[in-house]
């Protein structure tokens, strides 16, 4: 009997990776790009050059890469462990199993309905779930925040019938479809925009077209996807892995004592406090949208008291359904501090490791309890962590080897000599390429702008087609050097080879969309184009 050939490790994918671009750094020529200042017609202008260097043949190295990848990443490792930390301590107190049952009891409800009955209440959840990740990808960049909503997302996903790809879809799929059919997402067109001195988030019109376009094509596909998993679970390529989050449901699902405990209202009475302080501190919000402030006075003051009524409320009910609130309260304040307060990854972390603290407290845990608990959480995700360090050995050997810009100037020569459209899909192909190098969308910008935006006017194709064509990012959905994805994988406990096998196809109709929705940024008179 012929033996079944085996999905390749993650830790040896990347270790592949990282040795064929080591065997890159001997074969191609060493170069970098320079950048400077001159001065044109007394304006200052900035221009980029490129030179050839002298290599740096990687050898030995790839495994001193694999130390230098840990420090590239260690932010996102850091906010990984806090994060799993902290999940653990809420996820020990059993709230959202608690939750996700209230909502199964509701969603049973709801299906008595006949039109919420022929619609399905999962497919409704899919779709509200998706739109809102979408917008956040196209408004404000959303892209490491995902990785902190994969461990809510997932084990509902798993309750309602389908598998743990549906759960990453819902959260991280969503946003970076968004992400990469942006509407005023400041990470992106933002700084692109601005290297190609366009007038900032310019061409809004037929950017939100493209958005709605990839958004429900990407829905449509999902759902697809939900549909045959419920109907056969079986045949889910992560039915063996999945069994994690089925067994953890059914072990804590049928379980669950309600009651409220006094050191539940110590826990509120320390939110409460704490909100308090936030509230005089920040009494008026400016809210960022794209290139648009939005000032709101007493957001923070008017969310303080909203907490303080309904927290209370919840607590009388249970303590499961407060850390519930804090819960959700953790969630709107993350929207309120990225669109607000300019917060990343060491912020949030600050938050979520208050929301593990606060669960923690109002369980009546000990301070022992609550460190054991952490501990445990920052271990059960040590693997994603691994991972993402890794995977930042990839870049370090190609930026050390002297290779990664002579990688960019070889692609940019391949578009000399061809016409408008086929210029276009040649700049769209190397963006696309690069993708899978460099997975910081801003990071990109500030390496190819400089160069696709001036080649745009010699060959007569409008700046924002350059933009739009650097803007869809498909191709790093399944890029091992992106730090996201190899974090959300290992949070939902998805093989980066399974994970590929399923996507690549996905991501291959996205890429030819991607084209096609830039012919007519060629071919016609668009708005600000």
């Amino acid at each position: 009997m012929k033996k079944k050939r085996s999905i390749p490790h993650t830790y040896v994918i990347i270790f592949a990776i990282i040795v064929v671009c080591a065997l890159l750094t001997w074969i191609l020529p060493g170069g970098e790009y320079v950048h400077s200042e001159v001065e044109v017609d007394g304006v200052m202008t900035s221009k980029i050059a490129f030179n050839y260097v002298e290599s740096q043949p990687q050898s030995w190295q790839i495994f001193s890469a694999l130390f230098n990848g840990f420090v590239r990443q260690s932010g996102i490792i850091a906010f990984i462990f806090i994060m799993g930390g902290a999940f653990w301590i809420l996820n020990s107190s059993k709230a959202i199993d608690a939750g996700i049952h209230s909502f199964l009891r509701w969603a049973t409800r709801l299906e008595r309905i006949p039109f919420v009955r022929k619609l399905g209440v999962g497919n409704i959840v899919i779709v509200l779930v998706m739109t809102v990740f979408s917008l956040f990808g196209a408004v404000f960049g959303m892209s490491e925040e995902t990785i902190a909503f994969v461990i809510i997302i997932v084990p509902l996903a798993i309750s309602m019938g389908y598998d743990s790809i549906v759960g990453v879809c819902m959260v991280y799929l969503a946003a970076h479809v968004g992400f990469a059919g942006a509407i005023l997402n400041p990470f992106t067109i933002g700084i692109a925009q601005g290297i190609s001195g366009l007038p900032l988030f310019s061409g809004l019109e037929y950017r939100f077209v493209c958005w709605v376009i990839v958004t429900i094509i990407s829905i449509a596909f999902v759902l697809w996807y939900a549909r045959k998993v419920k109907r056969h679970p079986e045949k889910s390529p992560m039915y063996e892995e999945d069994a994690f989050w089925r067994e953890r449901g059914e072990e804590h699902g049928t379980d669950v004592v309600y009651h409220t405990p006094f050191s539940t209202w110590i826990s509120y009475g320390l939110a409460v406090v704490g909100m308090g302080i936030m509230a005089f501190l920040y009494p008026v919000t400016s809210m960022t949208v794209g290139n648009s402030t939005i000032t709101v006075p007493y957001l923070i003051p008017g969310l303080t008291v909203l907490f303080a009524v309904v927290a209370a409320l919840a607590a009388r009910k249970s303590v499961h359904f407060y850390i519930l609130t804090v819960l959700i309260y953790s969630i709107i304040y993350l929207i309120v501090g990225v669109m607000g307060y300019k917060w990343y990854i060491g912020e949030i972390s600050g938050l979520f490791m208050v929301m593990g603290l606060l669960s923690g407290i109002a369980m009546g845990d000990t301070g022992n309890l609550i460190s054991q608990k952490f501990i445990d959480g920052a271990k059960d995700l040590l693997s994603a962590a691994l991972v993402v360090g890794l995977g930042g050995g990839i870049i370090i050997i190609l930026e050390n080897g002297q290779v990664i810009d002579t990688i960019l100037y070889k692609l940019a020569q391949g578009m000399e000599g061809v016409g408008q459209i086929a210029s276009m899909g040649v700049m769209y192909v190397i963006q696309t390429c690069i993708n899978m190098i460099i997975a910081s969308g801003s990071a990109k910008a500030a390496l190819t702008m400089p160069i696709m935006a001036p080649f745009s006017d010699l060959i007569g194709i409008s700046r924002q087609t350059a933009v739009m064509a650097f803007q869809f990012e498909f191709t790093s959905m399944f890029a091992p050097t992106s730090g996201v994805l190899i974090g959300v994988l290992g949070i939902a406990r998805i093989p980066f080879g399974k994970w590929f096998k399923w996507v690549w196809k996905f991501i291959l109709f996205m890429v030819l969309l991607g084209f096609l929705l830039l012919i007519p940024t060629v071919t016609m008179k668009l708005n600000g184009f």
